[in-house]
């Protein structure tokens, strides 16, 4: 019998996993339990591993599989106001021709860590998810790094980004630094200055001034590939 925290913990992290495709992190756990330490979730997930209800999955920071429910299980509500993304399973087979003509450019690497150098040019193309718009001007990029892991962003994934010059504190962006350097953040606006800021604690923030940073695309999706 599970206590009203571990249920808890354990339907946010079902609902997450089958809108986002990805567990959510301990940061996101603490706060949707309100709980002051992340201490506080991981007893509650060593509890739920031990009661066979998870399954904390190898090689991959933070990843979890929900094996069962309880059996009176109402999935909770996702949190207000947070942006899904959906990551989608893309295999080897070929799309139907009527679907093909839809595709928008890979452009490279980006890195989800210590910046790289900038975008690079076209190197091929792929299907994108089929509720992603066609009218909208979109890219793609491989990320490189895992300075976004807690975001759902993996070393590898293929990030879908909408071109534009304009994002709101929050959105995850492609920024440009000093005409040179790119890399997939998170943006805030820090009064006339904007913050650069990684999914995981081991990355720190990094803050410019606005003339430094040109926002050159937001994320609207996330493709992952499976062997």
């Amino acid at each position: 019998m599970l206590t009203s925290k571990q249920r808890e913990l354990l339907l946010f992290i079902h609902e997450r996993i089958k809108q986002d495709g990805v567990s959510p992190s301990f940061d996101e756990m603490k706060e949707a339990l309100n709980l002051a330490s992340k201490s506080g979730i991981h007893r509650l997930i060593t509890a739920l591993e031990e009661r066979g209800f998870i399954k904390r999955l190898a090689n991959r920071a933070r990843a979890l599989e929900v094996i069962k429910l309880p059996d009176s299980a109402t999935p909770s509500a996702p949190p207000k106001g947070r942006q899904v993304f959906r990551p989608s399973v893309v295999g080897n087979e070929t799309p139907p021709p009527a679907m093909a003509r839809h595709t928008i450019p890979v452009l490279g690497r980006i890195a989800a860590g210590v910046p790289i150098e900038a975008i690079q040019n076209e190197t091929h193309r792929i299907r994108p998810p089929d509720d992603l718009p066609e009218g909208d001007d979109h890219f793609a990029l491989e990320v490189k790094g895992d300075s976004m892991i807690d975001a759902g962003i993996l070393d590898g994934d293929l990030v879908i980004l909408k071109r534009t010059e304009d994002a709101n504190t929050g959105d995850i962006v492609v920024a440009l630094i000093d005409e040179e350097e790119a890399t997939l953040k998170r943006l805030r606006k820090k009064g006339a200055s904007i913050a650069l800021e990684a999914a995981n604690p081991a990355f720190e923030t990094r803050i410019f001034g606005p003339d430094r940073v040109r926002v050159q695309g937001r994320l609207v999706a996330l493709v992952r590939r499976y062997d």
